[in-house]
């Protein structure tokens, strides 16, 4: 994404000379500017692994993509979501260390983007079973049939539509789909002795989210989701977001659990007041800062606040 950079000389000159100088820049030829040679920008560093623990048997993966969670005890080995093919491999061979060589029981897919499920193909080398709402499968094949020389996705072999659950060892794990919210499948993880909850991509922490209405992403009902999980999880819940802004954890607390809805809320007030004064989509995403929320981090047009106020004018004026 940096481009390559050249420096340029530029030379002039405003004072007078005399003839015999004159004269001798005449009969010398003018030499072009002498450049440095072109440097070449290096790539980005390789993704760094990072295993955290959590709680209570449960922790973090974080590498490059969407928070990988997961549950190690001596009976269980359980793992929720799998970033990309070459991060996947990290966290497999992390794991490996952790659990003696243990085989994984369990992958959970909280949804179907790429930085989620592009990992599954290495985990499902090592687990019995990948388990996802039942939207997902479909939709990791329409992305994949929309993207340019994309892989056949590996999608998973048992799926749920409202709820699920398995003991794992001495936990129990849940999961759970209220709708429409982030993408149109979207599960949420619950590892229900350890209070812990695995939201995928329905939690950003300080981070402009994706909404992928394509995908049947729902603002309102994502306020609604972000609502029913805080009033129904226990209040020392630590909550493990899909994302999080460059140096803050990805797990939190009820607090920046309410403060995301709030920032949906303030979404859907601000959209709703343009389109009442008959404002254009244009003027609407034009908007420079979201009162309150101005410190969230942008990552291209899509993750910006643009982008969501966008999602937000189709989603309100749609027919």
């Amino acid at each position: 994404m940096q481009l390559d950079r050249r420096q340029f000389i530029v030379l002039s000159s405003g004072a007078m000379v005399s003839a015999p100088l004159a004269r001798a820049f005449a009969q010398t030829p003018a030499q072009p500017p002498t450049l440095p040679p072109q440097t070449t920008v290096p790539p980005p560093p390789a993704p760094t692994p990072v295993f955290t623990d959590v709680r209570r048997n449960v922790g973090i993966f974080t590498a490059r993509g969407g928070t990988i969670g997961w549950l190690i005890n001596k009976d269980a080995v359980l793992v929720v979501d799998t970033q990309y093919p070459d991060t996947a491999k990290m966290c497999v061979d992390g794991l490996k260390g952790k659990t003696g060589g243990r085989t994984i029981d369990l992958v959970i897919n909280t949804h179907h983007h790429a930085d989620h499920t592009g990992g599954n193909g290495v985990f499902r080398e090592q687990a019995k079973k990948i388990v996802a709402q039942a939207n997902v499968p479909g939709l990791q094949r329409k992305a994949a049939e929309s993207t340019p020389n994309a892989p056949a996705p590996v999608v998973a072999d048992a799926t749920f539509d409202k709820a699920w659950g398995e003991k794992c060892g001495d936990e129990h794990v849940t999961a759970y789909f209220n709708g429409p919210g982030h993408t149109g499948g979207d599960g949420i993880v619950h590892f229900e002795r350890a209070h812990v909850v695995h939201m995928g991509d329905l939690l950003w922490h300080e981070f402009h989210p994706r909404v992928d209405r394509p995908a049947g992403a729902s603002i309102q009902n994502w306020v609604t989701i972000l609502e029913k999980v805080a009033k129904d999880m226990p209040a020392d819940t630590i909550f493990i977001a899909g994302h999080a802004k460059a140096g803050l954890a990805p797990t939190v607390d009820r607090t920046a659990l309410l403060r995301f809805r709030d920032y949906f809320d303030a979404v859907l007030t601000l959209t709703r007041k343009g389109i009442a004064q008959g404002l254009t989509k244009e003027a609407v995403t034009a908007t420079a800062a979201l009162p309150g929320f101005e410190g969230f981090q942008t990552s291209g047009a899509a993750l910006s606040l643009a982008g969501v106020l966008g999602v937000a004018y189709d989603e309100l004026t749609a027919k």
